[in-house]
């Protein structure tokens, strides 16, 4: 084993060099993106590619670079973050060969990886804290151009995309400080006077020269006065007052998110409720059941065209000798039913057998 290993270092140092390639690209390129046609570079035919089984000898780049030796090209395998790969290492690239066999060739490959402004810049002082608060302390004896303190900040990216520059963004008293551009100094331009409020609050930002650029924004509070006991009371009613902003506006927020339910619940409440109602209405009015007639009591329709027959009851009693007349009556009304017939006008039949209504000789005669 030791002597392959040998044998192979000192083939590759032997080994006649077909040629040196240069490439240039840009950091975080995509997975498959292209290198270059390192086939076509060299005035390699395909062909030799494959007969002669060309692979890649990669030192810290085996994980980033591929060939495809169908197509001769060089292809991006996973995407490269020029940070991670060099960190501030200037210029960075990948050194790599490529072998051939039957006859051996070595083909160097330089790939020069170009940073790209990816990286905002990363405020160091003053700490940005979540929780307290921290002030820089300006007597009121200060002169012009007192230094307050420094903005300290850097950026991972290289070149031109790691220049920073410091502006003030807003301040208190724009009147009374400024920032340095290239150094992020904080310094007074003018004389402190009594008058100066003793809170005071910068907001510079920190922009790189990169294209986009891109900025990172840091809050520096300065406190202008002689004792700490002064600066402690007022920037304790400040971080109160800060919290009881932060709570009204929750509660106004709140407030807002109720009222605002409660009005939509109503409202569909509301809607639901007319269309309920709208949609019985339409029910009822296209509604196709039948209608059941009433009929008054000791009417009945016999014939089922809809016209009520008249149905009269009579009772007849007779008196002495009335078997001498000519006229015979119905029994009772249980037994003997006067019909009057629709077809005719003014005649009644007869609907049970006749019966004589002189049986009896002794019972009176009524006609009711």
């Amino acid at each position: 084993m030791r002597r392959q290993v040998l044998l192979f270092f000192s083939t590759l140092f032997f080994c006649p060099v077909l040629g040196q390639v240069s490439y240039s690209i840009p950091e975080e390129m995509s997975k498959g993106s292209l290198i270059g046609n390192i086939a076509q570079d060299l005035g390699l035919e395909l062909k030799r590619l494959k007969t002669g089984k060309a692979r890649l000898h990669v030192g810290n780049g085996a994980e980033y670079i591929e060939l495809n030796k169908e197509k001769g090209l060089l292809l991006i395998k996973e995407r490269m973050d020029r940070e991670a790969l060099c960190k501030q290492t200037t210029p960075c690239a990948l050194h790599f060969q490529i072998i051939l066999e039957n006859p051996i060739d070595n083909v160097t490959v330089k790939v020069m990886i170009q940073d790209q402004n990816d990286n905002p810049p990363q405020v160091l002082y003053p700490v940005q804290t979540g929780g307290s608060l921290v002030a820089e302390m300006v007597p009121r004896s200060a002169d012009v151009g007192y230094l307050v303190t420094k903005v300290v900040a850097v950026d991972v990216d290289s070149g031109q995309n790691a220049w920073l520059s410091y502006r003030l963004q807003k301040a208190t008293d724009r009147a009374l400080f400024e920032v340095g551009l290239q150094n992020g100094e904080i310094r007074t331009i003018r004389q402190v006077t009594d008058k100066d409020a003793v809170k005071q609050r910068l907001t510079v930002i920190v922009e790189d020269n990169g294209q986009p650029s891109r900025s990172a924004t840091v809050i520096v509070n300065v406190a202008v006065a002689d004792s700490f006991p002064e600066v402690l009371s007022e920037f304790t009613d400040f971080t109160q007052d800060k919290e009881y902003n932060d709570n009204l506006t929750f509660y106004l927020v709140l407030a807002l998110a109720v009222v605002s339910f409660l009005f939509i619940t109503c409202l569909v409440v509301i809607i639901s409720v007319k269309i309920y109602r709208w949609r019985q209405s339409r029910v009822m009015y296209h509604s196709n059941l039948p209608v059941i007639p009433y009929y008054p009591p000791r009417y009945s329709d016999t014939l089922g065209t809809g016209t009520l027959q008249h149905v009269y009851n009579y009772e007849v009693c007779r008196t002495t000798d009335s078997r001498k007349s000519d006229c015979k009556f119905g029994g009772a009304g249980s037994q003997n039913v006067l019909i009057m017939d629709p077809s005719s006008t003014g005649t009644m039949q007869r609907i049970q057998s006749e019966r004589s209504i002189l049986d009896e000789p002794d019972s009176p005669l009524e006609l009711y």
